[in-house]
């Protein structure tokens, strides 16, 4: 850069308007590298934020008038819901010359919004952290995306991203939507599906001995995870992206057919569809075959927050893994080839479909208990009609149900969300570990 970093500090200021998690985290990752930072929030959450920043660097101001007027580098941090009014209230106050970016799970209507309201003498560098608050940065992809940037604006902001210590990837608005939809979207479907589906049935997995060990902790752990988030993360992705609406409805429609498969009696059609799917996301080679993933019962066994006995002889269909498979092959999507734009859950995910669909026993015990095992068949109907209710929901555009059954869900599990973070945090850790090391 023309400017050395050290002497652009001591003047260059970046903005943040909205200090929620995400937006803290940036705040106190920017200021710890020895960046000028404000930030703001919602004006009754002054004195709050106020008190957050006090002993550390970061300035918070009244609104984000001052944040626009004072600030070189403005990241919008608000949910997706709300983006538009924010940036229509805040962005004509954008101090001339600065560049703006924003941090939503939806590219397309944030890059529209700011194409709206900003003069156009604004640039526009926006950014992705592909993880969540509680994760650390540390080597998680973080996309970044130039819309309007001249060459030196475009250095500053890598530089500033830079104490991320994340994987940068570089796509346009469009590439981003698409390929968050493929890692993200179906994932939530699946996780939001099961905590639905356990409150429906009066059920707390940890507590009855068919979700026990092995990959049950991991749908225990990463369902918990999502319930102890923040609603609108999910929500927004869902709603406002149409590559991932689509992808929600097929996750319902592939969960929904192979349900009528398995209780119409077509078991031979059932285990035909199951295969030809694992034979398209996982290759023909493959099929039938040791994945090389370093996962098993007895590294999951670990990571339980059950407190009963393990009875391994208790089978589970597994649809919720058997579906995300069929939905990717109707699709048409290759689930290994965004990796490197990927989450920690998607990753997870990707390398527990693996696991089943290249276990020959584990998917053959999957489709006869699917098929022939009816003591299984309530518990799947249950995830049948909760798979079908959060598509519903996405496909109506409707947030404040989406809210509403995302809050009630949670207030149910809220119990059990400290130790399962906890636990679910050390087997995230461990199991990335692993499928990094097998990569």
């Amino acid at each position: 850069m023309e400017v050395p970093v050290e002497e652009l500090k001591k003047e260059f200021q970046i903005g943040i308007i909205g200090f929620g998690d995400m937006g803290r985290l940036y705040a106190e990752r920017f200021s710890q590298a020895g960046w000028i930072v404000n930030v703001c929030d919602r004006k009754e959450n002054f004195e709050t934020v106020k008190e957050r920043c006090e002993g550390t660097n970061i300035n918070a101001l009244q609104d984000g008038f001052e944040v626009s007027r004072k600030s070189d580098y403005i990241l919008y941090s608000v949910e997706s819901e709300y983006l538009d009014r924010i940036v229509g209230m805040y962005g004509p106050a954008t101090k001339v010359g600065s560049i703006v970016g924003g941090q939503s799970s939806c590219k397309s209507p944030e890059i529209r919004a700011f194409e709206k309201y900003l003069p156009k003498d604004v640039e526009i560098i926006s950014c992705h952290s592909m993880h969540g608050p509680r994760v650390n940065p540390q080597s998680q992809p973080l996309v970044i995306i130039r819309h309007r940037a001249k060459d030196r604006s475009f250095e500053i902001v890598k530089e500033i991203l830079s104490c991320l210590q994340s994987s940068v990837v570089f796509l346009t608005a469009e590439e981003h939507d698409r390929i968050t939809a493929d890692t993200q979207a179906v994932t939530h479907a699946a996780f939001l599906a099961m905590g639905m589906a356990w409150r429906a049935n009066n059920q707390y997995p940890w507590d009855i001995n068919r979700w026990c060990g092995g990959i049950e902790n991991i749908k225990m752990n990463l369902s918990m995870r999502i319930y102890s988030s923040k609603w609108h993360v999910y929500a927004g992705l869902a709603i406002l992206n149409p590559d991932a609406r689509k992808q929600i409805k097929q996750y319902a429609t592939s969960v929904t057919e192979l349900f009528k498969l398995a209780i119409s009696g077509k078991a031979q059609e059932f285990e035909n569809r199951v295969r030809n799917a694992g034979k398209f996301v996982f290759g023909e080679e493959n099929n039938g075959a040791s994945s090389g993933l370093l996962l098993s019962d007895e590294l999951l066994d670990q990571y339980s927050i059950s407190n009963v006995p393990n009875d391994k002889s208790v089978g589970n269909s597994h649809l919720s893994i058997l579906a995300i498979v069929d939905s990717w092959w109707k699709l048409g999507i290759h689930p290994q080839k965004h990796m490197i734009c990927s989450t920690p859950l998607f990753r997870l995910w990707v390398g527990v479909s693996e696991y089943v669909f290249c276990n020959p026993d584990l998917l053959t015990s999957c489709i006869y208990t699917a098929t022939k095992h009816n003591e299984f068949c309530p518990d799947d109907l249950e995830f049948v009609l909760s798979a079908r209710s959060w598509s519903e929901h996405v496909e109506q555009g409707d947030f404040e149900n989406y809210k509403k059954q995302f809050v009630k869900i949670q207030d149910y599990f809220r119990p059990r969300f400290e130790e399962a973070t906890k636990v679910g945090n050390a087997m995230i850790k461990k199991l990335l570990e692993n499928l990094k090391r097998t990569a």
